[in-house]
């Protein structure tokens, strides 16, 4: 199983009517069932509209973006699933319910923090 990104950028769902907004909600709630019921979703939400802070390698923290940033995260998922062609098939279905395109990223494997998770979970 590997876990994949689906995420949409910030502003995609802005040419969705304000009336609009319950059925999407709906339709990504019953999207978000359905990952849960078939064993694939890990976690999901949306950003709030906010400027970032920047904490740097010595702690500081300023505001803003880096100035390179064009776009920003609106929202995310991540799923574990046993291919890519899935994870598209999901972001497919939450493309749809959310009515805007959705990004997929394949998230890198680390097995030493899979060993690390574990033994945190089994503290608990």
């Amino acid at each position: 199983m590997a876990r994949y990104l689906i995420s949409f950028n910030d502003g995609a769902m802005d040419h969705i009517p304000a009336e609009d907004f319950p059925d999407v909600g709906k339709a990504a709630h019953a999207v978000t069932q359905e990952a849960m019921n078939a064993g694939v979703w890990v976690y999901g939400g949306g950003l709030e509209r906010q400027q970032a802070s920047i904490v740097a390698t010595d702690g500081t923290v300023t505001d803003g973006l880096f100035p390179e940033t064009k776009e920003v995260i609106g929202g995310l998922t991540v799923v574990d699933v046993a291919t890519r062609e899935e994870a598209l098939e999901w972001a497919a279905k939450m493309a749809a319910a959310c009515r805007c395109p959705q990004e997929v990223r394949e998230i890198m494997a680390d097995p030493e923090l899979d060993v690390m998770l574990s033994e945190a979970a089994g503290r608990g």
